[in-house]
């Protein structure tokens, strides 16, 4: 059924807009922590349990949610930031997955306009080296009205074909020697990182703890049930009691579900997805164009972000350290031969200025390629009751939080009706994306990332106005961005602001070693560090970024 454009604010549209800004005092969390026994407590500070924490805060109960690094520090800022059906879930069969995630990327799209909009898609349809011939997209002709049908159809666009000019006009490298037509379809793209930070924020909001930096070292048991969980924080140890713990830490959640059950098989496949960042300026093209790669299955994926392309990505059986997962020379290579063969762009190792490597989640044994495996989530609750929720994707996140409260509730004993499918993120309740983008400027940049709540960071000037330039020449980041994410987003140290606040780590990773400095010395400011904290989470900072360079660069054997 098609639905008109609605007139009046809904409930949830007005409880999610705020007049100051949420200000996050670290310290009163920890206390709030510490002091008060909740009714869910969730481990791990990913898209799915942050949107467990949300859904939990709106129904009314009370919530803690813990993460032991940084809100996304893991696979949540290291997706392909797509908010998409899965056309591959298609060609396995799983329809229902693909209707599933369409009806979420839309409510996404309504729910945090600021942060997920619309992308096109183009498939150059090629007839040499095997890439995409004529025949193949006959075929995936019929996969994309099976798209349409399935929900697609709610993003406002129907998939066209496309004659050689409006290809080349979209990518005007593609190898045209080769090029026979196209087709063009419509997904939605997020910063994933600032999606999770947002949606942390919104259940703090809406009463939620929310604290990063806490580590669960032990759950706590009474009369053989889950009953809470040791968090060190800060150095101290505190004992949260809850009366559900729900285990929401991804590719580390065999790890806590053994604490609970020492008999616990291990269950987890993590999976590696790799992705590298380029100049626009050597791969011009417009939203992404995916290219299948010779002689494999998966397909690579072109997307323009700002000044940069990001060219991912891999998926392939991990073995290594869950800690530090990072891009090797030889997966970077892959992704170049990949553009390579489709764009006239001679890429090379030279031109990377950025590289992304995480691990998925997947659930199930160690038969067959991890790119077949099925992308569905799955909730148990143990003989224990320690809940668990494994798999997904971030397009589902809002439904999997969802799905994962009902869980708890049957663990409290309690029924409360779910509110978040049409409750709007923080900064999203009357924002207008295209309004926004065509206005352009300083709006366009603070509006993209933080929507209506952008005023609260332009309100930092009359503060101090120095807070308005950049963080360093050469970035659209203000120095106000900064303090807010210390104010606001509870950013502790350099590495935080500039991985997951500002992104300027993944898509400017030299330029981001230059800006550390000023980042250290604004935080210095807000959060009372010691010169010689400083002075180390800037070396920390940096000696990271040469790691990842080193790994990034050098030859395997």
């Amino acid at each position: 059924m098609i639905r008109l454009p609605e007139r009046k604010a809904r409930s949830e549209t007005r409880s999610a807009i705020r007049r100051t800004p949420l200000k996050i005092d670290r310290q009163g969390q920890i206390e709030r922590l510490a002091s008060r026994p909740v009714d869910v407590l969730v481990v791990g500070g990913g898209v799915t349990g942050c949107y467990t924490a949300l859904d939990a805060a709106a129904r009314g109960l009370t919530v803690a949610l813990v993460e032991r690094d940084d809100f996304a520090s893991g696979t949540s800022s290291k997706s392909s930031k797509m908010v998409h059906g899965g056309l591959r879930y298609i060609e396995q069969g799983n329809l229902p997955l693909v209707r599933r995630s369409l009806l979420e990327r839309q409510r996404f799209r309504r729910n945090a306009p600021h942060l997920v909009q619309r992308l096109p898609f183009v498939f150059p349809v090629l007839a040499q080296d095997g890439v995409f011939d004529a025949r193949i997209a006959k075929a995936f002709e019929g996969l994309l009205w099976t798209y349409d049908l399935a929900g697609g159809w709610r993003i406002g666009r129907l998939h066209q074909r496309l004659s050689v000019p409006e290809v080349l006009a979209r990518a005007p490298r593609l190898r045209a020697d080769q090029l026979k037509s196209g087709l063009l379809y419509y997904d939605s793209r997020t910063d994933d990182a600032r999606l999770t930070l947002t949606i942390a924020r919104t259940a703090a909001h809406f009463g939620a703890t929310v604290l990063n930096g806490a580590v669960c070292r032990g759950l706590i048991r009474e009369g053989g049930r889950v009953r809470g969980a040791t968090v060190e924080v800060d150095g101290r140890d505190i004992d949260v009691r809850a009366g559900v713990v729900i285990n929401a830490t991804g590719v580390w959640s065999d790890t806590l579900d053994a604490l609970s059950d020492p008999g616990h098989r291990p269950r987890i496949r993590p999976a590696k997805g790799v992705h590298i960042v380029v100049p626009w300026t050597r791969l011009p093209i417009d939203g992404t164009v995916t290219v299948p790669i010779p002689g494999r299955a998966r397909r690579a994926t072109c997307t323009r972000w700002g000044d940069v392309v990001v060219v991912g990505t891999t998926d392939t059986d991990y073995e290594g350290s869950l800690d530090e997962v990072l891009c090797t020379r030889e997966e970077m290579q892959y992704l170049l031969d990949g553009a390579n063969t489709a764009f006239d762009a001679a890429l090379t190792p030279e031109d990377v200025v950025g590289s992304i490597a995480g691990l998925r989640p997947l659930v199930g044994g160690k038969e067959g390629a991890t790119l077949d495996m099925s992308r569905d989530h799955r909730i148990t609750t143990d003989a224990h009751g320690l809940v668990t929720v494994t798999g997904g994707k971030l397009t589902t996140s809002r439904h999997m939080g969802e799905l994962v409260v009902d869980e708890a509730l049957k663990v409290l004993g309690r029924r409360l009706r779910c509110r978040t499918e049409r409750l709007p993120l923080l900064g999203g309740a009357g924002y207008d994306a295209e309004a926004t983008s065509a206005t352009g400027g300083l709006g366009a940049h603070l509006g993209g990332r933080y929507g209506t709540e952008a005023r609260f960071v332009t309100d930092l000037f009359n503060e101090d106005p120095s807070l308005a330039e950049p963080i360093i020449e050469g970035t659209a980041h203000l120095r106000a961005e900064v303090v807010y994410a210390a104010r606001c987003e509870l950013a502790r140290n350099v590495d935080d602001v500039l991985s997951r606040r500002t992104r300027m780590r993944v898509f400017a990773r030299d330029l981001s070693v230059k800006a550390a400095p000023e980042v250290g010395r604004l935080l210095q400011r807000e959060l009372g560090l010691s010169d010689d904290e400083v002075a180390r989470q800037i070396d920390d900072y940096i000696s990271g970024i040469d790691r990842e360079k080193t790994v990034l660069m050098e030859a395997h054997s």
